[in-house]
């Protein structure tokens, strides 16, 4: 579903998803408790740039606000961060609390994170100090010698983080275990349509404390839809919202997601090419709403890069692109089926089009074995010939993806049973999006009720604070608060934990 409107490319970086680059040990050499502890962690690089995380405990007595300061022993140089308030003079680096992380009772944590510039080598602080107390050493009067690191791994580990990595398995989705796992969650708006506005990266927050109020609901998924043009940074995009800039904020948001065990399944959602025909969105030849396919100009070199960004982080998952919509193009199913999965010159469509096969190829192409989602036609609500038009894929590693409202042609049992229930018996099988116009949710319980009778995945459309009666809203606040819509979803997922 597209999102309400409001009033070149850019080489983009492979991210190494890395092991912590230091952990410090919670007790000093004589073995008392320190004051306070920081860990202290690499939880991403790339060649010129790295996403770093800090824990901060405080063992002492309680505080009312913080202020962490440590130094870099290298060139590195913090450009952004979060969960505090992040600066840098000279090589000394200092991050004060937030509003809302300010107190720290005795023996609780806040963890921040930032992202970093660096060069030559990266190697990590070695002292930390809480309010001017010095962190990870006694607190007691006998010297204790400086703290070393407890372990550095020099690989990426098999799990990137608490978020397992997903692969599919006949018509089941499994975890690095092998044990079936089901993608249940919300769709996270914003990031396809603000950037191209011009008003920013993200429709309301998205740090740690939101993601927690979304973790709440029972969530293990998050679908991010992403804006073709401003990943890979066109001049028509604000610079400060496209590139490298867009880029670090998407990958921020995915490791935050996957530290609360959340699943970041991301999405091509708007993307560039010139329609006008049949259920144009807009006029618009750049990525300012939904086309009725991804076009061949941008749409594969998007997928490299993102797949290239991630490959080396199997948590993550892809949905190729948002809802294809072809067949209102073209005038055949025939038709838009084959365009659907060849792309190049489509019936109806004035743009040389990218197939979900070309899609796939530029993601597999990268060496990225990631779970991909692919949708249907009829704005992923058609999946009748999904099967017969399946993408090749080497990696054997593909899901099916539906989208459902009560609006869509096939909102029924007997639809779903016809045109459905074949597909999901032979492969995986994800709902990303379910959602109803009406402000309740009769519509949605049916139709989760039906997805799990079939042992399939589905998120609810949208975890966003708009008015519901202008599309499915799932929440009045970012702090968790459903609306009337919203409730039906949250109680079914906490029902099903």
């Amino acid at each position: 579903m597209s999102p309400p409107r409001l009033p070149v490319l850019a080489a983009a970086a492979t991210l190494l998803v890395a092991a912590a680059a230091a952990l410090f040990p919670t007790l000093s050499a004589s073995g008392a408790t320190p004051a306070c502890s920081v860990t202290y962690a690499v939880t991403g690089q790339w060649d010129s740039g790295f996403q770093g995380a800090v824990t901060i405990t405080n063992n002492a007595a309680a505080m009312s606000s913080w202020t962490l300061s440590f130094g870099f022993p290298g060139t590195q140089k913090v450009t952004q961060g979060w969960n505090g308030k992040w600066s840098q003079s000279g090589t000394t680096v200092t991050a004060t609390n937030e509003s809302y992380n300010g107190t720290l009772a005795t023996g609780a944590s806040v963890s921040a994170g930032f992202l970093a510039s660096w060069s030559g080598s990266n190697p990590a602080p070695t002292t930390f100090t809480l309010n001017g107390t010095t962190c990870n050493v006694d607190s007691g009067p006998s010297p204790t010698p400086t703290p070393t690191p407890t372990s550095t791994p020099t690989g990426p580990p098999t799990d990137p983080g608490p978020a397992s990595a997903i692969h599919a398995s006949g018509n089941k989705l499994v975890d690095a275990a092998g044990k079936e796992r089901h993608l249940y969650g919300v769709n996270r708006s914003g990031a396809e349509f603000m950037c191209v506005q011009g008003y920013g990266v993200f429709d309301g927050p998205v740090d740690d404390a939101s993601i927690a109020a979304i973790a709440d609901w029972k969530v293990n998924t998050v679908r991010v839809p992403l804006n073709e043009e401003c990943w890979l940074g066109t001049s028509n995009i604000d610079p400060a919202y496209a590139g490298t800039n867009y880029i670090n904020a998407i990958k921020g948001f995915v490791t935050r997601l996957e530290a609360h065990g959340i699943t970041p399944l991301l999405e091509m959602h708007w993307s560039y090419g010139q329609y006008t025909g049949n259920s144009s969105g807009c006029s618009d030849i750049h990525a300012s709403c939904q086309k009725p396919m991804p076009d061949a100009q941008y749409a594969p070199a998007f997928w490299k890069s993102v797949a290239g960004t991630f490959k080396d982080d199997p948590a993550v998952a892809f949905d190729l692109f948002n809802e294809p919509y072809p067949d209102r193009a073209t005038s055949t199913l025939d038709q838009a089926w084959a365009c659907w999965r060849d792309g190049g010159t489509c019936p109806g469509i004035g743009y040389e089009v990218a197939g979900m096969q070309d899609l796939l190829d530029a993601v597999r192409g990268t060496g990225a074995q990631n779970l991909v989602l692919v949708p249907g036609i009829a704005y992923a609500n058609d999946l009748r010939q999904w099967l017969a038009h399946k993408p090749t894929d080497p990696a054997g590693n593909l899901a099916a993806a539906w989208h459902s409202y009560n609006f869509n042609t096939c909102s029924s049992a007997s639809c779903w049973d016809q045109q459905l229930a074949p597909v999901a018996a032979q492969v995986p099988f994800v709902a990303g999006e379910i959602g109803e116009n009406t402000c309740a949710h009769s519509y949605t319980d049916q139709v989760m009720a039906w997805l799990d009778a079939h042992d399939a995945s589905y998120l609810g459309w949208t975890w966003n604070t708009w008015d519901c009666a202008s599309g499915p809203s799932l929440i009045s606040n970012y702090d968790g608060t459903p609306t009337a819509y919203g409730t039906g979803l949250r109680d079914h997922l906490r029902a099903l934990s």
